[in-house]
C-alpha cells in the first residue's frame, strides 16, 4: 500500500485555533458576567452555602454527619444526611461562599483529569489491540496512539494545578484537621493521613505522598507509551514481525499497569474531593468514564479523517465496529452508574448517601444529574441501537460528539459539588475552559499524526484488517 499521511495543513491548524480562541473569549466572558453577578454567570443562588458553613460549623458538621445522631437519616430518609452534610460536601474554603476564581480552579481540575483519561485512553486502547492480538483494528491505531501525546502535557498541568490550588480543591489538604484537640479536628480524615501524606507520618504537612503517586504514575505511563510508540515507528521502517512481538509484551506490562494506576489516580484525583465518602466501585467508574469517552473520540477522528479522503483502508465495516464499542460501553457506563446509585440508595446509610444527596437534592445539580444520564445511556443507546446507524457516518458523529461532551459533564458532576457546593455555576467559563482544552488536546493529536504513515504498512495483521468483514 501507499504511505498514506495526514496533511496538518494550515486550514486544519486555524480551525482548531479558533475553537480555542472562541473558547478564551467565552471563559473570559464568564468571568466579566461573573464580576457584574456577583458569583457566577448564570448558576443558582447559593443559600443553601450559608446552611452548612455557618461560624463554627464548617469542620464540625462533617463530623456530626457520621455520629450516632446521623443514624436519623434511617428512619427519616436521607433528610438528617442532608441537613449536616448538604453544604459542598467538603468545607474546603474555610466557611465562605465561593466565587469565580473558585469555579477557574475547580474547572482546571476537571478538564486536567478528564483530558488526562482521553491521553490514557488512547494508550490502552492500542495496548489492547495487541494483547487480544486483534487484527481487525490495525488500520486505525494510529489514531489512539496520537492521543496518547498529550500524557506529558497533561502531568505538567496536574502537577502544577495541584501544586498552586490543592488547598481551594482538597479539603484534606488543610493542616488544622489534623491538630488533635483542635476546633476543626476530623477524626475521619485524619485516619487517612497516611494514605495523603507519609505512612505514619504527620497530616497537615506536604502531601509527599500523594505527590510521588502522581509523578510515579505519569512517568511509568509516558515511559512506556514512548516504548510502544518507538517500536512502532521503527517497525514502519524496518518491518518483520520481532516488533510486533515487542510491543506486545510492552501492552501486556502497560495493562497490568494500567489496571492499578487508573483506580488509585481515580480515588486521588477525585474521590478524594469528598474525604468522607468512599465508593468501592470507584475507579471502575472512573474508568468506565474515560473509556467510552476516549472511544467517541477516536471513532470521531477517524469518521471525520474518512470523510475528508483519508483511510482508504478503513471500511464501513471497522466503523461498524467502532459504533458497537461506543454503543456497548455506554451500556457498560451506566451498568457501573446504576450499581454504583443503587447499593448505596439501598443501604441508606448517611456517610454515603450524602453524595448523591448533593447532587439530586440540589437546586443547581439534579438537573445535570440526569442530563448526565440522557446524553451518556438514553441518547447514545437509542442513536446507535440498529445495525444501520452504527454504519452511517451522520450518526456516528452525532452519537460521538454527545458521548465527549456529556463524559465530561460526567466529571463535573463529580467534582464540582464537592469543591464549590451551592456556589457551583454552569455557563460560559464551563464551556470556554472546556473548547480550550479541548483545542489543545486535538491540536497535539492531529500535530502527532501528521508526524508519520496513517496506517502501519508493516503491521503483520494489515491483510487481516484488508479483508474484515461483518
Amino acid at each position: 500500500m501507499t504511505k498514506e499521511k495526514f496533511d496538518f495543513h494550515a486550514g486544519i491548524r486555524t480551525k482548531v485555533l479558533i475553537v480555542g480562541f472562541v473558547g478564551l473569549l467565552l471563559f473570559a466572558l464568564g468571568g466579566v458576567l461573573s464580576g457584574r453577578g456577583g458569583h457566577g454567570d448564570d448558576h443558582g443562588d447559593a443559600t443553601h452555602t450559608e446552611q452548612g458553613h455557618d461560624a463554627d460549623a464548617g469542620h464540625g458538621a462533617e463530623n456530626a454527619g457520621h455520629d450516632s445522631d446521623a443514624d436519623a437519616g434511617h428512619g427519616e430518609g436521607h433528610g438528617g444526611a442532608l441537613e449536616v452534610e448538604f453544604s459542598g460536601g467538603e468545607d474546603t474554603g474555610g466557611g465562605h461562599e465561593k466565587g469565580w476564581w473558585d469555579r477557574v480552579i475547580t474547572d482546571l481540575w476537571i478538564n486536567n483529569v478528564y483530558f488526562t483519561g482521553l491521553a490514557l485512553i488512547g494508550i490502552f486502547f492500542f495496548a489492547i489491540q495487541y494483547a487480544a492480538q486483534a487484527g481487525w483494528s490495525t488500520t486505525v491505531l494510529r489514531i489512539p496512539l496520537s492521543m496518547a501525546h498529550w500524557i506529558p502535557f497533561a502531568g505538567i498541568l496536574m502537577f502544577g494545578t495541584f501544586l498552586a490550588f490543592n488547598h481551594n480543591i482538597f479539603h484534606w489538604t488543610h493542616a488544622d484537621l489534623y491538630e488533635v484537640g483542635g476546633a476543626h479536628f476530623d477524626s475521619i480524615i485524619d485516619g487517612k493521613k497516611g494514605y495523603f501524606f507519609m505512612p505514619g507520618g504527620e497530616g497537615g504537612g506536604f502531601p509527599v505522598f500523594y505527590v510521588v503517586r502522581m509523578v510515579v504514575f505519569f512517568a511509568l505511563w509516558y515511559w512506556l507509551f514512548k516504548k510502544m510508540r518507538d517500536l512502532a515507528y521503527a517497525e514502519d521502517e524496518l518491518g518483520g514481525t520481532g516488533y510486533w512481538y515487542k510491543i506486545r509484551s510492552y501492552s501486556a506490562i502497560f495493562l497490568g499497569i494500567f489496571a492499578v494506576t487508573s483506580s488509585v489516580s481515580a480515588w486521588d484525583w477525585i474521590m478524594s474531593i469528598d474525604t468522607h465518602w468512599f465508593s468501592t466501585m470507584f475507579g471502575w467508574y472512573v474508568f468506565a468514564s474515560w473509556w467510552v469517552s476516549g472511544l467517541a473520540v477516536i471513532t470521531l477522528i477517524v469518521v471525520l479523517l474518512k470523510e475528508a479522503g483519508y483511510l482508504s483502508q478503513v471500511t464501513i465495516d471497522h466503523l461498524h465496529d467502532l459504533g458497537k464499542f461506543v454503543f456497548a460501553f455506554s451500556i457498560f457506563w451506566t451498568y457501573i452508574w446504576f450499581s454504583q446509585f443503587l447499593l448505596i440508595y439501598y443501604a441508606n446509610i448517611p456517610e454515603e448517601s450524602v453524595y448523591f444527596i448533593e447532587r439530586l437534592k440540589s437546586d443547581h445539580y439534579s438537573p445535570y444529574f440526569f442530563v448526565n444520564l440522557i446524553m451518556n445511556f438514553f441518547f447514545p443507546f437509542l442513536c446507535l441501537m440498529t445495525r444501520d446507524a452504527k454504519r452511517l457516518l451522520v450518526f456516528l458523529k452525532i452519537a460521538c460528539i454527545v458521548v465527549i461532551a456529556g463524559h465530561w459533564l460526567d466529571f463535573y458532576l463529580m467534582a464540582t459539588p464537592g469543591t464549590l457546593g451551592e456556589s457551583g455555576g454552569f455557563g460560559l467559563t464551563e464551556i470556554g475552559m472546556y473548547m480550550f482544552f479541548g483545542a489543545a488536546f486535538i491540536y497535539v493529536t492531529l500535530n502527532a499524526l501528521s508526524k508519520q504513515a496513517l496506517v502501519a504498512k508493516n503491521h503483520p495483521m494489515l491483510e487481516e484488517a484488508k479483508h474484515h468483514h461483518i
